[in-house]
């Protein structure tokens, strides 16, 4: 019997590693990842570079103009295989991840005509199945059907260690501090949007990942998995 083919939506909070277990769910089971945060970051970078941020102010009017000229697609990377984001046809994938970035995406991310946007074009891209998708409303409401669905958290202080040590690794220059402050401002943000805030859908498996090894979240990971297919079968 072959195997059916699912979609696997994993929310939670910035910083919890999201991505990397998505990605390293995709590769291990063949399935398509898709970063639905890099694509709000895409959107947040467009509005810094044309000049449409002015503090924590977004000139929506001018950023609902410009709309249509937005246009994001992931691509492997040639050299290490891994998917990069595009905006416009530009590789972003890293100036997306700088704090300058990620300073500002909670306002954007938070705008209901940029989430209407970027869950159709999320929706279009999940319409074949078979993808792992990652962000903070990605199965409550991109995918409230999705047959997997994973819910992930730890501390504020363990989520900045992670992102201090990420970016330095990187050769970034960062504060601590500055980071805690960053993704405690987001996650207020995040939750208490009014579009699509960030909660846990009531179907989702909560992973409190804060003591867990990478090696340890994979395992939990492939084990749930494994458990709806079963269940599918």
């Amino acid at each position: 019997m072959d195997t059916p083919r699912i979609i696997i939506a994993i929310d939670g909070f910035s910083s919890c590693g999201k991505s990397t277990m998505a990605k390293s769910l995709a590769r291990r089971i063949g399935y398509i990842y898709i970063d639905s945060g890099a694509m709000y970051r895409a959107v947040t970078l467009y509005c810094l570079d044309h000049n449409l941020i002015e503090g924590d102010t977004v000139d929506t009017d001018a950023l609902q103009s410009h709309m249509d000229d937005i246009h994001i697609d992931f691509r492997p990377d040639p050299v290490s295989g891994k998917t990069h984001t595009f905006l416009n046809g530009i590789d972003v994938e890293q100036e997306i991840r700088s704090m300058r970035v990620s300073d500002k995406v909670s306002p954007v991310s938070a705008i209901p005509f940029v989430r209407t946007a970027m869950v159709a074009a999320q929706q279009k891209m999940g319409e074949q199945k078979g993808i792992v998708m990652d962000g903070r409303d990605i199965g409550t409401t991109v995918f409230p059907h999705a047959e997997l669905k994973i819910f992930v958290t730890a501390s504020a202080e363990t989520r900045a260690q992670r992102r201090v040590d990420e970016l330095r690794a990187k050769g970034v220059a960062v504060d601590f501090d500055e980071v805690v402050d960053n993704i405690n401002k987001r996650d207020h943000i995040d939750q208490t949007r009014q579009e699509s805030p960030l909660r846990k859908a009531d179907d989702a498996i909560l992973l409190d990942n804060s003591y867990m090894t990478i090696e340890e979240q994979d395992a939990w990971l492939i084990a749930r998995y494994e458990e709806t297919i079963d269940k599918l079968r």
